[in-house]
């Protein structure tokens, strides 16, 4: 069956597309892509990994055409920058009536 295992960095992605036996697990795809080799920095234990932008196990079964995502940390909690961004909006309203 055909699958793929994607990473993305910043200013870069990376996409394999791999041709494997039915049955294997996530972390099975992961390791025998060769995206550990390429990218030293992923921790299969620390790292989240999904299926098409939704969390999956390490143990899930894969299917024909699943794509395999490994994600990095965040930078930034997305929850703070809004409010930091709105705070900002509201300064900016306030000295414009100014």
């Amino acid at each position: 069956m055909n699958i793929e295992v994607a990473y993305a960095l910043e200013n870069k992605q990376t996409l394999l597309s791999l041709e494997v036996e039915e049955g294997i697990t996530l972390q099975q795809a992961i390791e025998i892509s060769g995206i550990l080799d390429k990218y030293q920095q992923i921790d299969l234990l620390k790292d989240k990994t999904g299926i098409f932008g939704k969390m999956a196990k390490l143990d899930t079964i894969l299917r024909e055409k699943d794509r395999v995502e490994i994600y990095r940390p965040l930078i930034a909690d997305p929850k703070q920058v809004r409010k930091e961004r709105a705070a900002q909006g509201k300064k900016m309203r306030s000295g414009k009536k100014s």
